[in-house]
């Protein structure tokens, strides 16, 4: 195809180009997806930005725990959230998966401590009762290490003493625990300042270490002259001064505890330093006496029935309790062919008090050793006995006195305590004079008594019925013939007009005349004492009326 010819006249005129515009823009709709990505973009930035470490939690249970729900807390601060659970290889534990807050990075150390927080109900009381409507949740105890950690071994309970709370934890050593559980009150003067945070049985299980926290500032209390003792139950005492009953608490009797008191009051003692170690006394007699000093282990032998006595009963000297039975074994003497009893028992000379000082240096002034005082006190008649300390229970102690005459003993020669000899006491005494009395009955004739007495019983049964057909009639006859003669002897002598009444009376009568007549010679005689020698006196004769006149 040709071009068109261009007409005469006309302007050359350049040919028109045609340029296509690129068109860049986005459509409006894009603007969503846009906004949404640049959200989720800030959304994951601040979710990394705010997100903390992740740690695993060991559990036996995840009784109560959700995943994307369950809360890990502490001081009811949210510092996390589960986030999986999962269930162990063996099939024996639950590992709990963690994301804590990024403000919460400091809670991973190694000494934090982890616990599912539920409600629980127990001899100390009841906890966690709000997580009945919040639900469970992840307790936290953080810790004070610097080392960072991220796998956990959870607590099945909440911990008793938090790393936040001041105070003081101290080592109890006792022989046996009694009641005593985690969590039980440690009281002063009756107050409650701490509470027993652990106990373990020791090594070599011959006793039980118990710790124990006081708060502060109670903790200033606790000095190196305090004393512990097991407060648990009720003490009950039967004494001089009458009844008593002593409790720390209602706590106490159900849960038991611990108390402790200074023996010296001292204000200004310094306080005791962490972890420092105590005594854990039975009882607060026990707690507050004198100090007893090193014991003195002695053995005593008895050839008698040990039953009612126990490990731990007293052994007595004059009412002082110098120690207590450790261990009763019984053997036998291939000499004599016959078992005894070895009772081995702790004694605390010091408790003699100044008496202690006294026998040391008796008859010498070189200072004696235990060992010697003793052996001197056996010489001297020192003798060991069991003797009754309640006639309820049957309990038997062990009491040491002088006893006359003086036996000789020898002491056995592969013993490695000092032996101290034995003499029966007042029980075995008693039931050895019962024996003999019980023997010498044994040896009467009771059957041939029994039979003698009954013929004399026959035999005076046919005298009486033979008295009763022979003598009764003739003995009658005879209370009759009496009752008669009474009665004429009455007749006779207490009628009125009986001869021997007349007779008495006529017979008064005279004696009567004859008592007027002395009376009358008496005053006569009394006037005129001459006529015992010259005689009566004549009376004058009456004057003549006429002559007078």
């Amino acid at each position: 195809m040709t071009d068109a010819p261009t007409p005469p006249g006309s302007s050359q005129l350049p040919k028109p180009e045609l340029h296509q515009r690129r068109r860049w823009g986005l459509p409006l709709i894009w603007l969503v997806p846009l906004v949404a990505a640049l959200a989720a973009v800030v959304l994951v930035a601040r979710t990394y930005l705010n997100s903390g470490p992740s740690i695993s939690i060991t559990f036996e249970t995840a009784e109560g725990l959700e995943a994307g729900k369950t809360e890990v807390r502490y001081k009811d601060v949210v510092v996390g959230k589960v986030k999986q659970l999962l269930l162990s290889k063996d099939h024996k534990e639950v590992t709990v998966h963690v994301d804590l807050s990024n403000t919460a990075s400091g809670v991973a150390v190694a000494d934090t401590r982890f616990w599912v927080e539920r409600p629980r109900v127990g001899i100390g009381g009841v906890s966690g009762i709000s997580t009945l409507l919040s639900g469970a949740y992840i307790g936290v105890d953080i810790g004070a290490s610097g080392e960072v950690q991220k796998a956990f071994k959870g607590l099945e309970k909440p911990p008793p003493v938090t790393h936040d709370q001041k105070g003081h934890r101290f080592v109890l050593h006792t022989t046996d625990a009694g009641s005593l559980a985690i969590g039980a009150p440690l009281y002063y003067r009756k107050m409650p300042v701490g509470s027993v945070v652990g106990s373990d049985l020791d090594p070599d299980g011959k006793g039980v270490t118990v710790q124990v926290f006081v708060s502060a500032p109670n903790d200033r209390f606790v000095t190196d002259n305090s004393r512990f003792w097991n407060a648990s139950g009720v003490d009950i005492a039967l004494g001089a001064s009458g009844f008593k009953l002593d409790a720390q608490s209602l706590a106490t009797v159900v849960a038991g505890g611990i108390a402790f008191a200074s023996i010296d009051d001292n204000p200004d003692a310094a306080p005791a330093k962490e972890n420092a170690e105590f005594q854990l006394y039975s009882d607060r007699t026990s707690a507050l006496a004198p100090p007893d000093g090193p014991a003195f282990k002695v053995r005593m032998r008895f050839r008698q029935s040990t039953r009612g006595l126990s490990l731990g009963a007293p052994v007595d000297f004059q009412g002082i309790t110098l120690g207590a039975v450790k261990s009763i074994l019984l053997d036998f003497d291939k000499e004599h062919k016959d078992f005894y009893t070895d009772v081995v028992a702790e004694l605390f000379p010091q408790r003699l008090g100044p008496a202690y000082n006294t026998l040391k240096h008796a008859g010498s002034s070189k200072e004696l050793g235990v060992a010697d005082m003793f052996k001197d006190m056996i010489d001297d008649g020192l003798r060991a006995q069991l003797r009754s300390g309640n006639v309820l229970t049957g309990q038997l102690y062990v009491g040491l006195d002088f006893l006359k005459p003086i036996k000789p003993f020898k002491p056995d020669a592969y013993s490695a305590e000092l032996q101290i000899p034995t003499a029966p006491g007042s029980l075995q005494e008693l039931q050895t004079q019962l024996q003999n009395i019980a023997r010498k009955l044994d040896a009467v004739p009771f059957d041939e008594i029994g039979l003698n007495l009954r013929d004399t019983l026959k035999s005076a049964n046919s005298l009486l019925k033979q008295m009763d057909k022979e003598l009764m009639p003739e003995a009658k006859q005879t209370l009759s013939d009496a009752r008669h003669s009474i009665e004429s002897l009455n007749d006779s002598m207490l009628a009125p007009n009986a001869p021997l009444q007349l007779d008495a009376r006529k017979t008064l009568e005279q004696l009567n005349r004859a008592a007027v007549s002395f009376r009358t010679l008496s005053d006569y005689l009394e006037q005129h004492p001459e006529s015992l020698i010259r005689g009566k006196v004549p009376d004058p004769e009456p004057a003549d009326s006429a002559g007078q006149k």
